[in-house]
Protein backbone atom coordinates (compact mmCIF):
# COMPACT_ATOMS: atom_id res chain seq x y z
CA UNK A 1 0.00 0.00 0.00
CA UNK A 2 1.36 3.39 -1.12
CA UNK A 3 2.06 5.57 1.18
CA UNK A 4 0.51 9.14 0.63
CA UNK A 5 1.41 11.54 3.96
CA UNK A 6 4.17 12.74 5.64
CA UNK A 7 4.91 10.92 8.44
CA UNK A 8 5.65 12.82 11.69
CA UNK A 9 8.46 12.19 14.03
CA UNK A 10 10.08 14.15 17.05
CA UNK A 11 13.42 14.82 16.49
CA UNK A 12 14.91 11.73 19.08
CA UNK A 13 12.59 8.93 17.03
CA UNK A 14 14.24 10.45 13.60
CA UNK A 15 17.73 10.58 15.01
CA UNK A 16 16.94 6.65 16.31
CA UNK A 17 15.41 5.95 13.08
CA UNK A 18 18.08 7.09 11.24
CA UNK A 19 20.91 5.52 12.95
CA UNK A 20 19.06 1.92 12.33
CA UNK A 21 19.17 2.77 8.56
CA UNK A 22 21.95 2.96 6.58
CA UNK A 23 19.92 4.17 3.78
CA UNK A 24 17.88 6.82 5.55
CA UNK A 25 18.74 10.49 4.03
CA UNK A 26 18.61 13.32 6.74
CA UNK A 27 17.92 17.05 4.23
CA UNK A 28 17.87 20.04 5.78
CA UNK A 29 15.77 21.96 4.15
CA UNK A 30 16.54 25.73 5.83
CA UNK A 31 18.05 28.41 3.63
CA UNK A 32 22.06 28.14 3.00
CA UNK A 33 22.45 31.12 5.54
CA UNK A 34 20.66 29.18 8.62
CA UNK A 35 22.52 25.66 7.76
CA UNK A 36 25.65 27.44 7.99
CA UNK A 37 25.26 29.98 10.46
CA UNK A 38 23.06 28.74 13.05
CA UNK A 39 24.20 25.12 12.53
CA UNK A 40 22.80 21.73 11.34
CA UNK A 41 22.21 18.23 12.44
CA UNK A 42 25.67 16.38 12.06
CA UNK A 43 25.21 14.04 8.40
CA UNK A 44 22.62 15.88 7.27
CA UNK A 45 22.41 17.52 3.66
CA UNK A 46 21.52 20.83 2.48
CA UNK A 47 19.32 21.14 0.18
CA UNK A 48 17.33 24.47 0.49
CA UNK A 49 13.06 24.55 -0.17
CA UNK A 50 13.34 28.18 -0.27
CA UNK A 51 17.05 30.39 -0.51
CA UNK A 52 18.23 33.49 -1.13
CA UNK A 53 18.70 35.56 -3.69
CA UNK A 54 14.81 35.12 -4.55
CA UNK A 55 13.18 33.28 -1.51
CA UNK A 56 11.40 31.25 -4.15
CA UNK A 57 10.52 27.52 -3.64
CA UNK A 58 13.36 25.47 -5.71
CA UNK A 59 12.01 24.23 -8.32
CA UNK A 60 14.64 21.59 -8.62
CA UNK A 61 14.33 20.29 -4.71
CA UNK A 62 12.96 16.89 -5.82
CA UNK A 63 15.44 16.25 -8.08
CA UNK A 64 17.72 17.24 -6.20
CA UNK A 65 16.76 14.72 -3.62
CA UNK A 66 16.51 11.83 -6.15
CA UNK A 67 19.79 12.57 -7.01
CA UNK A 68 21.04 12.08 -3.96
CA UNK A 69 19.65 8.55 -3.38
CA UNK A 70 20.55 7.48 -6.82
CA UNK A 71 24.08 7.79 -6.37
CA UNK A 72 24.32 4.88 -4.32
CA UNK A 73 21.44 4.82 -1.17
CA UNK A 74 19.14 3.20 -3.17
CA UNK A 75 19.53 2.97 -7.22
CA UNK A 76 17.98 -0.63 -7.68
CA UNK A 77 14.44 0.61 -6.52
CA UNK A 78 15.07 4.09 -8.36
CA UNK A 79 15.00 5.90 -5.03
CA UNK A 80 11.48 5.43 -3.47
CA UNK A 81 12.03 3.73 -0.73
CA UNK A 82 14.68 5.58 0.64
CA UNK A 83 13.60 6.90 4.33
CA UNK A 84 13.49 10.47 3.66
CA UNK A 85 14.07 12.94 7.21
CA UNK A 86 13.20 16.61 6.47
CA UNK A 87 14.10 19.10 8.55
CA UNK A 88 13.91 23.20 8.85
CA UNK A 89 13.84 25.66 11.71
CA UNK A 90 10.53 24.80 13.09
CA UNK A 91 8.98 21.53 11.04
CA UNK A 92 6.77 24.16 8.43
CA UNK A 93 8.77 24.29 5.73
CA UNK A 94 10.08 20.85 5.60
CA UNK A 95 5.97 19.30 5.87
CA UNK A 96 5.86 21.24 2.41
CA UNK A 97 8.96 19.73 1.05
CA UNK A 98 7.61 16.52 2.22
CA UNK A 99 4.55 16.63 0.32
CA UNK A 100 6.08 17.99 -2.42
CA UNK A 101 8.32 14.37 -2.21
CA UNK A 102 5.36 12.50 -2.01
CA UNK A 103 3.64 14.15 -5.41
CA UNK A 104 6.75 13.21 -7.05
CA UNK A 105 6.41 9.44 -6.39
CA UNK A 106 8.28 9.30 -2.96
CA UNK A 107 7.25 6.70 -0.75
CA UNK A 108 8.72 7.09 3.18
CA UNK A 109 8.54 10.60 3.42
CA UNK A 110 9.30 11.90 7.14
CA UNK A 111 9.03 15.60 9.14
CA UNK A 112 10.67 16.19 11.88
CA UNK A 113 8.53 18.04 14.12
CA UNK A 114 9.74 20.99 15.66
CA UNK A 115 12.78 21.08 13.74
CA UNK A 116 16.36 22.18 14.64
CA UNK A 117 15.37 25.12 16.70
CA UNK A 118 11.73 24.60 17.26
CA UNK A 119 9.28 27.52 18.23
CA UNK A 120 9.99 30.73 19.55
CA UNK A 121 9.62 31.17 23.42
CA UNK A 122 7.75 33.79 25.35
CA UNK A 123 11.03 35.90 24.63
CA UNK A 124 10.89 35.56 20.85
CA UNK A 125 14.28 32.72 21.76
CA UNK A 126 14.23 29.84 19.95
CA UNK A 127 16.15 26.01 20.42
CA UNK A 128 14.34 26.64 24.37
CA UNK A 129 11.36 24.62 24.28
CA UNK A 130 11.87 21.84 21.57
CA UNK A 131 13.96 21.06 18.29
CA UNK A 132 16.87 18.92 17.74
CA UNK A 133 19.69 21.31 19.31
CA UNK A 134 16.78 21.37 22.27
CA UNK A 135 17.18 17.83 22.58
CA UNK A 136 20.74 17.58 22.71
CA UNK A 137 21.04 15.86 19.66
CA UNK A 138 24.82 16.13 17.62
CA UNK A 139 24.99 19.10 15.41
CA UNK A 140 27.82 21.19 13.87
CA UNK A 141 28.05 25.35 13.28
CA UNK A 142 30.26 26.79 10.72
Amino acid sequence: MENNKVKTVSPLAAYDLIKDDPRALLVDVRSNMEFLFIGHPIDAISIPWIDEPDWVINPNFAADVRKLILGGLDHDNGGHNVPIFLICRSGKRSMEAGKLLLKEGFHDVYNITDGFEGELNENHHRSTLAGWRFDGLPWNQC
